[in-house]
Order: C-alpha cells, then structure tokens, then sequence
C-alpha cells in the first residue's frame, strides 16, 4: 500500500489503520522529522513530495525492489494543500500551487504506479472533498482542484477497469486535521495583506466563512475516524466507485445534484454568521 501526505491528518491515520489490518504501507512524508514521527510496525515512511519527480522515482524503484516482492494492493492520493482566498484575490502562483500539489502530482504518481497496480489488480482511492461538488465562497482554488480531480477520477476509472484496476473516490466533508485548522489562519492573514477596495468588496464574506468552517470543525469528524473509513474502502471486495465521509458531505453531495446553483448559494449564506452592524 502507498499512501501519500501521511505526516498527519487523514493520510497518518489511514496508514496507521491499514498497518493494523496487516499491510504494509508505504507513508509518504516530506522531512526526517516527519518520518520519525510516522515510523511504526508496518509503517514504512517514503520521502514523497509528489511534485519533485525524483521523489516519485525513488517510490517505484523502492516498490520494484521490494525485499519481499509484494506487490502493490492500493494507492491512496492523499496529499493536498489548502490555500483559501477570493478569486479576485488570490495571486496565480497561489493558484497554481495548489493545482501542483492536489491534481498533477497525483497524476504524476498514478501515471508512474499504474504497471505496478495492473500487475496486482490494485486500486487507487483518490481523496477528493464535499469541496469536488459544492464549492464555497473564497474555497475556488481548493474546490477547483477537486473539481477537477473528480473528473480525472472518472475517465481514469474507465481508462483501466478491463485492466482490473478499480479508481474510487473518497469525499470527506469536514475533518479536525491541521490542514482544516490552519486554512482559516492563512485566510485571514491573506486578508490582512488585502487592499482597501477588496477590504470592502471581501473582508466580511472572508471574515464570516471562515469563523463558520471554525465552528463546524469544532463537531467535525476527528481524523482518526476518517481513517478508519478510508482504510475500510481501500480494502473492500468491490467497493463503489464513491462515498462520502461525515454527515455534511452526505447531506450536501447529493444537494449539490438536485438544487438548482442559487438556492444551493443561499443554503451556503445561511450558514454564515452574520455580522452585527457597528454603531455609529
């Protein structure tokens, strides 16, 4: 097994499940420190930023040289950042960096992995978000790339099902990781940096999503639960070709299909807090 962005969050939890279920699991980190941190019965940590091609090289010289010639059962694209700011607002190579890290790096690695995944009759579990169907206000970066990584998830799954390989997507509403808690901070400290018209234009839409997704986080599924789940599907006989994880994503993927775009905008606007007007 291979799962990528395992120093924390979901992909540490899902490799330490898979571990425990008696595989072995190749756990990609970005440091030493990381990796020390990770390391454990059956947790075997890779150096894996998948968007430095050497590192990718490593992975499949590694699984192509494994000790014990097992051959790869699953691939779980972990790996993502998030960076949530208003369109407007949000400088490209911001932009850009998010689309490295959550879609081309994950076709990099599925592109490198996919004869060792053929050889076993394997399956890759891409993570994607209730954020790939529904996208919030100042999320258009993040979402876009799920977005976009369930659409690559579709023609993938077609492209190799006569190869015996499965694709199935995994779409967690809101999880307590690092990630979920440090994008509210990196928001508004974008938002600091903001000029005195998108102050205007932005600040309470900014100020409002993020205090709502810091409330919602507070009941959110914990990240251990997440990869109690996701290591369940990685494993399941025939698993469908999606699930939810968490009560939001299964309440709004399926709103997502049926309402038409601006009542789901105003289902969104609701949820926000509103501001209470100064006085004058």
């Amino acid at each position: 097994m291979v799962v990528s962005g395992a120093s924390t969050g979901i992909g540490a939890a899902t490799a330490r499940e898979l571990a425990s279920m008696g595989y072995h699991v190749l756990a990609g980190v970005r440091s030493d420190q990381e990796a020390d941190t990770i390391r454990a019965q059956g947790v075997e940590p890779v150096m894996l930023d998948i968007t430095v091609e050497a590192h990718i090289e490593a992975l499949a010289e590694r699984i192509s040289r494994d000790p014990e010639q097992r051959l790869l059962r699953a691939l779980v694209n972990n790996a993502g950042i998030e960076v949530n700011a208003p369109v407007e607002v949000l400088k490209l190579d911001r932009w850009r960096e998010q689309f490295e890290v959550n879609l081309f790096g994950h076709i990099a690695v599925i592109q490198k992995l996919l004869p060792f995944l053929r050889e076993s009759r394997g399956r890759i579990v891409n993570i994607s978000s209730v954020g790939g169907v529904a996208a919030l206000p100042i999320f258009g970066a993040y979402a876009g790339t799920k977005f976009a990584l369930e659409a690559a998830s579709d023609s993938l799954r077609q492209e190799v099902a006569a190869q015996g390989v499965q694709v199935v997507v995994v779409q967690p509403g809101g999880v307590k990781t690092e990630m979920a808690a440090h994008s509210g901070t990196i928001s508004l400290e974008l938002a600091d940096r903001m000029n005195a018209e998108q102050q205007h234009l932005y600040g309470d839409l900014i100020k409002s999503t993020v205090a709502s997704n810091a409330a919602f986080l507070k009941r959110a599924m914990p990240a251990e639960t997440a990869g109690e789940k996701i290591a369940r599907i990685t494993t399941k006989p025939r698993p469908r070709t999606r699930y939810t994880l968490g009560l939001d994503a299964a309440f709004t993927v399926p709103l997502a299909h049926i309402l038409p775009g601006r009542v789901m905008d105003r289902v969104f606007a609701a949820s926000r807090p509103r501001r209470t007007p100064s006085k004058s």
